[in-house]
């Protein structure tokens, strides 16, 4: 689990191919003394396994499905990744909780700076439109952002110069591909509303399905 406040930008040193998959081996700022092999790494969002480790550098495998479904299968050597370590239960949530699962990609359709900050506006599948709300959360590259305003097809997000300083969006340019996790939390509550829940999952007595019904007789609502 992550918060999407990015700690380091990390840079790609070397890439190998692992079927469809691949291996990426990443140099970055932070101290990884205290970590170790198996720790979950978030790198641009993806929640990723550090199979070996030094004090600034490890390795992680991507299963194909993590390249599919996300940017890195354009990554080059000398590329900057945004870097963040698991979450531990004793720190503060300064973003948003993030599991680190990409939903899907993004592309940039266009920048205007507005005053202090730049204003991304970034198209995407329906899939992940649907899921967004105004001032709701998104991890765009793994940061947590909020959403100025959203659409079914497209986004906007405000940056402000310290995040576009200390991680990959500042970076950007239109017509770049992004990852994106939407809202945890968000998700589950719609597919519950849905009405989407496992054939084992216990309903009161007499019930079918969850309804707005039941969750404000619950005190859900």
């Amino acid at each position: 689990m992550f918060t999407g406040i990015i700690e380091s930008f990390g840079t790609i040193k070397r890439i190998e191919s692992s079927g469809e998959g691949k291996v990426l081996h990443i140099g970055c700022d932070l101290d990884l003394s205290e970590s170790k092999i198996g720790d979950s790494i978030a790198v641009n969002g993806a929640c990723l396994t550090a199979v070996s480790l030094e004090k600034h550098a490890f390795k992680v495998d991507m299963a194909p499905e993590t390249v599919e479904r996300t940017t890195f299968k354009s990554l080059t050597t000398g590329s900057r990744v945004n870097i963040e370590r698991a979450l531990k239960l004793s720190d503060r949530i300064d973003g948003h909780l993030v599991s680190g699962h990409i939903d899907g990609t993004g592309i940039i359709s266009s920048m205007v700076r507005k005053s202090n900050a730049v204003i991304i506006k970034i198209d995407v599948p329906s899939t992940l439109g649907s899921d967004m709300i105004e001032k709701g959360s998104v991890a765009i590259e793994g940061i947590s952002l909020t959403i100025n305003k959203c659409s079914d097809k497209d986004f906007q997000v405000s940056i402000i110069p310290h995040t576009a300083d200390i991680t990959t969006i500042g970076l950007k340019r239109v017509g770049d591909e992004v990852n994106i996790e939407t809202d945890m939390i968000g998700k589950y509550v719609k597919k519950i509303l849905r009405g989407s829940v496992s054939k084992n999952d216990a309903l009161p007595k007499g019930e079918k399905d969850i309804s707005m019904e039941l969750l404000a007789r619950n005190g859900f609502l």
